[in-house]
């Protein structure tokens, strides 16, 4: 199965999906809690059910790696699926949610997109080219230019001081030095990294339905996208996350998180 053929279907499901998500986006829903303490809505199980019925007719030999429902990896290919990334958002009727979906081959993104269904805006990647299109352009997205810090527009995981665990100490040194620093809009903000509206964001505690979707967008726009030492991401990766515009911005990221997290450490 090819790059192309493989994103080829994912649009269809994000297609399927977005007819979904705005059946039930602001209106009077129930919101269960999974044991992580994190929402669920008919929603998301709606969507994922769909998915997984579309993709096992499609593809019986594929695995399926959902954040609903329980996971059955296939022996080469495995589509992820993280069917209302931004839940919280959802419930509360902000627009910036998304459906994830991707495929793997033994292990590897290949496919990759995101689906924002009440903005009418989707990126789809295969790690060598990246599209957006809002319904009326489609085009390549490409990354910005940006190589340092201090002029980075940044999206961040959370405020300083929001937590005491010494993690936050590179997460607070980051906020202080980009030149403008916004909390992190779930999937949204790496299709705006994809498109060059911003250059730089930082994440953790994210699941593998969280992020490998969105590698072959960021590498397919000409970004980086690794965990917080630079290490290609991956099933088992610990959901730290660094997604920059370009190679000079992610190592400078990756000294701030390391040189604050040592220094941090000496301090206890």
């Amino acid at each position: 199965m090819d790059q192309e053929e493989a994103l080829e279907f994912a649009q269809h499901l994000a297609d399927v999906s977005r007819s979904i998500a705005l059946r039930y986006f602001r209106t009077s829903l129930d919101i269960c809690w999974k044991e992580d303490s994190s929402p669920v809505t008919i929603a998301d199980c709606k969507i994922e059910s769909m998915l997984r019925s579309l993709i096992r007719n499609r593809y019986p030999d594929h695995g399926i790696i959902g954040e609903e429902y329980n996971c059955t990896p296939g022996r080469r290919y495995s589509w992820i699926l993280d069917p209302i990334d931004g839940t919280k958002s959802f419930t509360m009727g902000n627009p910036l949610f998304g459906t994830l979906i991707g495929l793997l081959d033994d292990g590897q993104p290949i496919a990759g997109l995101v689906d924002l269904p009440a903005m009418g805006e989707r990126w789809g990647g295969t790690g060598r080219r990246t599209t957006f299109t809002d319904g009326i352009s489609n085009g390549q997205a490409n990354v910005s230019g940006c190589r340092s810090i201090d002029a980075a527009r940044l999206y961040i995981a959370a405020p300083p001081g929001a937590d005491s665990d010494e993690k936050y100490a590179g997460i607070e040194a980051l906020y202080h030095v980009a030149a403008i620093t916004r909390p992190v809009c779930d999937c949204y903000a790496y299709g705006l990294l994809a498109s060059g509206y911003c250059d730089l964001i930082v994440e953790d505690n994210l699941e593998p339905c969280d992020y490998l979707p969105l590698i072959p967008i960021i590498n397919g726009a000409g970004g980086q996208i690794t965990d917080w030492t630079g290490k290609p991401l991956t099933l088992n990766s610990d959901g730290r996350i660094i997604a920059a515009s370009t190679e000079p911005l992610l190592n400078a990221a990756i000294e701030v998180l390391r040189s604050s997290l040592s220094a941090d450490s000496i301090t206890r």
